[in-house]
């Protein structure tokens, strides 16, 4: 390996989301990538982006993957689902490091899931709005019928640590109420919150409906493109993560703990120019 090679595989790998979301990320590369570096924002001072304009979302995730841009970073995933859906395009063209969102990976896994060709999504208002996860899976097969519903309050109860229970499973039953006439057999988890309900999503749906996990989906892209560019950490040590929001770090600490299984030393505050 070229001292270039040795150098980028070296550098962390940065993440955003909005909040706590992108954490079902990090828990992925932490399983499958455990090597890798990790530095992850959540604009918690900001959250949440999925009722926010799509000019905003832009400005959003800009500000943000700059800001960890300072950390030298060689890739940034866009954990969140909103800003995959609105920004990506303006990301990769103005970022100097490739950008990895959960819009594609999360489809593609979605079409080679399916039986029947009828898959649901649910997202935030803006990633349902924007059409990103219905335009590509009509890319991928134009047969397929999708069926698209917005679930905002499922950010918030995963923000709280409400992921099961009475009231997570009366939500659901109400978002999920179409989906389950429609005859899908197959869900994109739209959200990177959205992974921490799976279990009251699955059991609202049946066992009949398989459930896409963008994060997971995303992992498994992130994976293949350092294995292609020969610039994956994988010295034998497991990577350092370092967490960093805008506000409320030891909210942040505590549900973080409880999603990841891990020990979170920091978890640091920091201040965006708005």
């Amino acid at each position: 390996m070229d001292d270039n090679h040795e150098s980028m595989r070296r550098k962390p790998i940065g993440i955003f989301d909005s909040g706590v979301g992108g954490l079902t990320v990090v828990g992925e590369m932490n399983r499958l990538i455990p090597g890798e570096d990790i530095v992850y924002f959540g604009d918690t001072a900001r959250f949440p982006y999925g009722t926010r304009s799509p000019e905003r979302i832009v400005t959003l995730a800009l500000q943000n993957s700059r800001m960890l841009l300072d950390f030298d970073v060689k890739m940034i995933v866009v954990a969140c689902n909103t800003a995959s859906s609105v920004a990506l395009d303006e990301l990769k063209d103005k970022l100097p490091v490739p950008v990895i969102g959960v819009i594609v990976p999360g489809s593609f896994a979605a079409a080679k899931s399916t039986k029947n060709g009828r898959i649901g999504i649910i997202g935030t208002t803006a990633t349902v709005s924007s059409g990103s996860y219905q335009r590509e899976l009509t890319r991928l097969n134009p047969d397929f019928e999708v069926f698209a519903v917005a679930c905002p309050l499922f950010v918030s109860l995963a923000e709280e640590g409400w992921t099961m229970g009475p009231v997570a499973r009366m939500i659901a039953e109400t978002y999920l109420a179409d989906l389950r006439l429609s005859g899908i057999d197959t869900l994109i988890l739209g959200c990177t919150h959205y992974p921490l309900l799976k279990q009251t999503i699955s059991e609202t749906l049946g066992d009949n409906v398989i459930i896409v996990d963008s994060a997971e989906a995303t992992v498994k892209r992130v994976f293949n493109s350092l294995s292609q560019n020969e610039i994956m950490n994988n010295n034998g040590e497991h990577g350092r993560y370092r967490f960093l929001v805008s506000d409320s770090p030891e909210k942040f600490r505590e549900i973080g703990e409880k999603f990841l299984s891990i020990s979170i030393d920091e978890v640091k505050k920091v201040t965006l120019e708005d």
